[in-house]
């Protein structure tokens, strides 16, 4: 029996990879994921999926343990040098997202809660929102105020947005969520970055394991969205809007 030369083999081959190319090349992407309340099921199980660690037998042990971490030369070396640019750059991506979804203006009063060395509040002055501060244990000059975010020093209603990627630091994170509302104005916006599918490091407070505790610790906001993200160790990022609760006399 006669084969088939190599020429005509090869040109199978060649129309076969070109179907399939074609054919992958059209399908459709997905979008990125975006879940409001309404489709995220609370649970009575909820409040498991928010863990204190145990060991801090005073609060003031609990502010020497993340003082020794803000303060370790050798991290703030490594935040003002290596990690300045690299975090500066993924920060303003971040930030100019948000701009896109229109949570987030030049003219929005921004706060940056535990920005240690304020990689992030240089990244929010670079897109354009000027008015920008962060808050920290320790101060870092012009960019961060000291500031403990269990008690911020600011009075009611200052911000029009804050941002944090430290709430697993908080050790109450009750009264953490409740100082955001406190000096958000209404209708202001809080973003998050936390960690659910890994555990935090090892200075971290407290291990949180869904969104549902947020949605019920968010008692003055609403849910706006949810989504994966890539920022530096922690993979979800959430947003609320402070409710704009009008008085009736």
């Amino acid at each position: 029996m006669k084969l088939p030369s190599l020429k005509y083999i090869l040109t199978f081959l060649s129309l076969s990879f070109l179907l399939l190319f074609l054919f992958f090349s059209h399908q459709p992407r997905r979008p990125i994921t975006l879940l409001t309340a309404a489709a995220i099921h609370l649970s009575s199980s909820s409040e498991s999926d928010l863990k204190i660690r145990r060991g801090y037998t005073s609060y003031d042990a609990y502010i020497q343990r993340q003082l020794n971490k803000t303060l370790n030369p050798k991290l703030r070396e490594i935040w003002m040098t290596r990690d300045w640019d690299r975090k500066i750059h993924v920060f303003s991506r971040f930030f100019r997202e948000l701009k896109l979804r229109h949570l987030l203006s030049n003219s929005s009063k921004s706060l940056c809660i535990g920005a240690r060395v304020g990689q992030e509040v240089e990244a929010l002055r670079r897109v354009g929102v000027s008015d920008s501060i962060g808050i920290d244990l320790v101060p870092s000059p012009p960019l961060v105020l000291k500031g403990d975010f269990h008690h911020q020093p600011f009075d009611n209603e200052t911000f029009d947005f804050e941002f944090s990627n430290v709430f697993d630091h908080a050790l109450y994170p009750r009264k953490f969520v409740a100082e955001i509302e406190r000096t958000l104005k209404p209708d202001g916006v809080c973003v998050l970055h936390v960690a659910l599918a890994r555990r935090a490091d090892k200075y971290s407070a407290n291990d949180l394991y869904s969104v549902e505790p947020l949605l019920r610790l968010f008692r003055r906001s609403e849910l706006v969205g949810v989504r994966k993200v890539d920022g530096f160790g922690l993979d979800t990022e959430v947003i609320f809007r402070k409710k704009n609760t009008i008085q009736h006399s």
